[in-house]
């Protein structure tokens, strides 16, 4: 695929591509994201005037929706549309992406990136990144380098299983795959309630309170079972959870139980 697709007899483009990339540091695409918080798409090459660089400026001017093919894997890609072209910068050889009509909308190019009405739009951009790239692309990523199994029970269904974060985003944590674990939706939210933890030796525990208790099969079986056991980790040891993440969040886990 092109990374800029124009249909023959068109004169805007029709979607921008992102090629898989899985260094450096495992980042789920190569486009910058901006000051502002919205992300560039550069330019093919350096010539403003070649004609994929032509078409996305047509498209820009005339605010037509593309679609973004963002590669997530070898020969696949996640689909995230519409987007929308807002501005360009011929100095750093790019255009600044909308991700969503607000983002667009919002959009104000003569305005300074200073006081709060800004800040508010970055914020607001930054969410909706997570939301439209980073969390479909982080999922995908961690499902795949854990061959698309719950780490904890080895479950293989993949509707039901989820990327758990490590480190949330909201702290800081960022979206690749070091940062994150395959689990089935009961052993996310346990992981995520504190309920269950992973030591940095990748062994699985059990809050003590909770291995205590007597109920049905799922507590004996879906979380008293797993006590004691190892996390299955990914072939590729860069894929594998980082060990100062689990230290940090172990002990979390512990001052808990």
């Amino acid at each position: 695929m092109r990374g800029i697709r124009v249909l023959q007899g068109h004169p805007a483009a029709l979607s921008i591509l992102t090629t898989f990339r899985e260094r450096p540091e495992d980042r789920p695409y190569d486009d910058n994201i901006g000051p502002d918080g919205y992300p560039r798409y550069m330019w093919q090459g350096t010539d403003s005037q070649a004609s994929d660089n032509v078409a996305l400026r047509v498209a820009m001017e005339l605010r037509k929706p593309l679609a973004w093919f963002v590669g997530i894997a070898p020969r696949l890609y996640e689909a995230v549309f519409p987007v929308w072209l807002v501005d360009e910068e011929p100095r750093e050889h790019q255009f600044v992406v909308a991700l969503d009509g607000a983002m667009e909308t919002a959009w104000q190019k003569e305005v300074l990136l200073t006081g709060p009405d800004q800040v508010r739009r970055r914020e607001y951009a930054m969410a909706v990144i997570r939301r439209r790239l980073h969390q479909p692309d982080f999922r995908r990523r961690v499902l795949t380098a854990y061959g698309r199994q719950c780490a904890i029970c080895r479950l293989r269904h993949p509707e039901l299983l989820d990327a758990a974060h490590i480190k949330e985003d909201s702290e800081g944590g960022e979206p690749v795959v070091p940062n994150g674990i395959a689990m089935c939706a009961i052993h996310h939210r346990a992981f995520d309630a504190l309920v269950v933890g992973v030591t940095p030796k990748y062994v699985v525990e059990v809050r003590e309170d909770i291995l205590a208790e007597t109920d049905g099969p799922t507590l004996q079986h879906s979380l008293q079972g797993v006590h004691g056991t190892t996390l299955l980790l990914p072939a590729r040891p860069h894929q594998r959870p980082a060990v100062d993440l689990l230290e940090e969040r172990y002990e979390r886990f512990r001052q808990v139980g």
